[in-house]
């Protein structure tokens, strides 16, 4: 399989990308594809139509974006789709990035996926240089898997989960809490990811994109959850960040981490240090937002990084100070129209 060619590099490596509230972005979300091989039931409908794949960017105008902002600060890339892993060639890819970690401009390159095509791709990933990944998992009953996802394979996904640890992959499982779905699972799941030796973390539904369903029935509070889990376990709250909007707790009784994302009850802005690349080309400076830049046309202009580093300026001193996500309770449509497989995971 044949490299991605390395790019000249941004000569204006010493200035970091600062927003109009001070926050350095240092963390990128990249999304090298809407494509996935599953339906969850809050995150797409069951008849998606994809983009042509003549809209996305290439895996070389990926790694030449990625780099610019690497040579303006940003320390942490997270690749993520929907489903990365289907990419066609996605470890060219991540072979290519991964001179940024040998060279200590990146100090980390890690991967969200569905876990369905890890047992294939973890160890060469490992050799990539990553160290940690996400794997989203919403229940371990095989027969709700299939419910949630339309057409998963549980089984697929533990093996996954079992090889990643096997090359040395630090994994973190991913649970959105859904009501009246996996609600009176979590305890279940959070004594068999830290068994595992994994971390928790629980998130809430968004409101993003046109789903099959309601979301208003999907919703779980976590501060439901929280309270139910703290009469069971002894939570005590952590300063660990890992560069997300995770907030973490240590349960005693299994001495793992617990993390709760919390969008709808809990706004987790303040500190936000991310931005958000589609498999198209456009920034989101906000998750929340519909404010986008558009990195494709400068990449495709000129091969010259210079009009690419001042749409990323110009695009970081856009990005607002929070969002402001509702779930629309008299009207049941979404905040935002677009898919979170779009904006990346």
């Amino acid at each position: 399989m044949r490299a991605l060619p390395a790019h000249p590099e941004n000569s204006d490596t010493g200035r970091a990308l600062l927003d109009p509230f001070g926050r350095a972005i240092t963390y990128l979300r990249v999304s090298v594809t809407d494509r996935c091989d599953f339906r969850c039931v809050y995150c797409m409908s069951e008849d998606m139509a994809f983009l042509p794949k003549r809209d996305l960017l290439t895996l070389e105008e990926l790694d030449r974006i990625c780099s610019t902002f690497i040579a303006q600060g940003v320390r942490k890339l997270r690749i993520t789709g929907g489903e990365p892993l289907v990419r066609r060639d996605i470890l060219t890819l991540f072979r290519s990035l991964s001179r940024h970690l040998d060279a200590g401009d990146l100090d980390e390159l890690t991967v969200t996926t569905n876990g369905s095509q890890l047992a294939r791709h973890a160890r060469d990933l490992a050799a990539c240089g990553v160290r940690r990944i996400n794997v989203s998992l919403d229940t371990l009953d095989a027969d709700k898997f299939r419910r949630i996802t339309r057409w998963g394979d549980l089984t697929k996904v533990l093996q996954g989960i079992d090889a990643a640890q096997e090359a040395g992959l630090r994994v973190k499982i991913n649970t959105v809490a859904l009501k009246g779905v996996n609600e009176e699972e979590i305890e279940t799941l959070l004594e068999w990811a830290h068994g595992r030796g994994m971390d928790l973390t629980l998130i809430e539904v968004m409101p993003l994109g046109e789903i099959d369903g309601l979301r208003i029935d999907q919703f779980l509070p976590l501060s439901l959850v929280r309270a139910r889990l703290a009469s069971r376990y002894t939570l005590s709250d952590l300063d660990d960040r890992t560069g997300g909007p995770a907030r973490y707790m240590r349960v005693k009784e299994t001495g793992g981490r617990l993390g709760f994302i919390t969008p709808m009850t809990h706004n987790f802005c303040e500190s936000c240090n991310r931005v958000r690349l589609t498999c198209t080309g456009q920034l989101f400076m906000c998750l929340g937002q519909e404010d986008a830049a558009d990195l494709r046309a400068p990449v495709r202009a000129s091969e010259c990084d210079e009009p690419l580093r001042q749409a990323i300026v110009d695009a970081i001193s856009r990005k607002p100070k929070g969002h402001d996500f509702i779930i629309d309770r008299r009207h049941a449509r979404p905040a935002l129209s677009r898919h979170m497989s779009v904006t990346g995971g």
